[in-house]
């Protein structure tokens, strides 16, 4: 073999281990994109990063200006106002949009009321108070829930406080169950999963949920065939009113009777 061919597989050798040196180089650094892309997921996109976080930073301005003086500057809440750490969308959504927060002086009982803030606010503080920790969230509600069997669960767990009728009552300590020919099929919703003031959470199924929901919306217009639905609570309301009118009746002939006997004869005037 002679020198110049020698040369030429030397030359050949070397050019391949260039090549696989390349290669090896390469495929590491595809490697190692792919492993990132794996870890941190894809970016969003600009405009959703920009508009979530200009969302959050509304927020975050409207909770230090109406809410922080209360709950604290980061929702750890203080001695005029409980934490909103866990509250979740559904616990702020319900307070800021049925009109209960903010308060106009701590202590103050939160009431239903005209919201503070329009709907574009209301998101914003939302989404910044969900982002504190997390909580339950913004219910679904389906319509057409299976009337009877709200009645059974609503009789069970709700009527002791909120009234077989769902006009509200007072439960003791000053405080009050809300009247619920206001609430609106999300607010009944909200209300079993954020257990506003004393009330409890409930953890009720969707069907049970629904059937809730469809249970107190037609007390807000129920149909009442015999007449009267006299607050809805059956024979004592209906015994009491019989009664009342009875006795009314009763005295009134009574005294008619006393009257007309106490009159003397027409001959014994002349």
């Amino acid at each position: 073999m002679t020198p110049s061919r020698h040369a030429s597989r030397r030359d050949e050798r070397t050019r391949v281990g260039a090549l696989r040196g390349y290669a090896a180089i390469l495929g590491i650094a595809i490697a190692s994109l792919v492993a990132a892309g794996m870890v941190t997921g894809p970016p969003l996109p600009v405009d959703a990063a920009e508009a979530g976080g200009a969302v959050r930073e509304q927020g975050a301005s409207l909770f230090l200006q109406n809410c922080a003086s209360c709950h604290g500057p980061e929702g750890q809440g203080g001695p005029a106002g409980p934490t909103l750490i866990g509250t979740g969308s559904a616990g702020a959504d319900f307070y800021l949009r049925t009109g209960r927060m903010p308060l106009g002086a701590p202590n103050q009982p939160a009431q239903r009321g005209e919201p503070h803030f329009d709907d574009e606010q209301i998101a914003a503080l939302v989404e910044y108070v969900a982002s504190l920790g997390p909580g339950p969230e913004i219910p679904q509600v389906t319509e057409g829930g299976e009337l009877h069997r709200g009645f059974e669960l609503y009789t069970a767990n709700c009527a002791a406080c909120h009234g077989a009728a769902g006009t509200g009552n007072a439960v003791g300590g000053g405080a009050a169950a809300a009247n619920l020919h206001q609430a609106n099929s999300l607010d009944v919703a909200e209300a079993m999963v954020v257990g506003p003031g004393v009330m409890p959470r409930f953890d009720f199924d969707q069907a049970d949920q629904d059937a809730i929901v469809a249970y107190v919306l037609y007390l807000q217009d129920p149909t009442t065939p015999g007449g009267l639905p006299l607050g809805g609570f059956g024979p004592v309301s209906e015994g009491f009113v019989a009664v009342v009118v009875g006795l009314t009746i009763f005295v009134a002939v009574a005294r008619f009777v006393g009257l007309r006997t106490a009159r003397p004869p027409a001959e014994e005037i002349q």
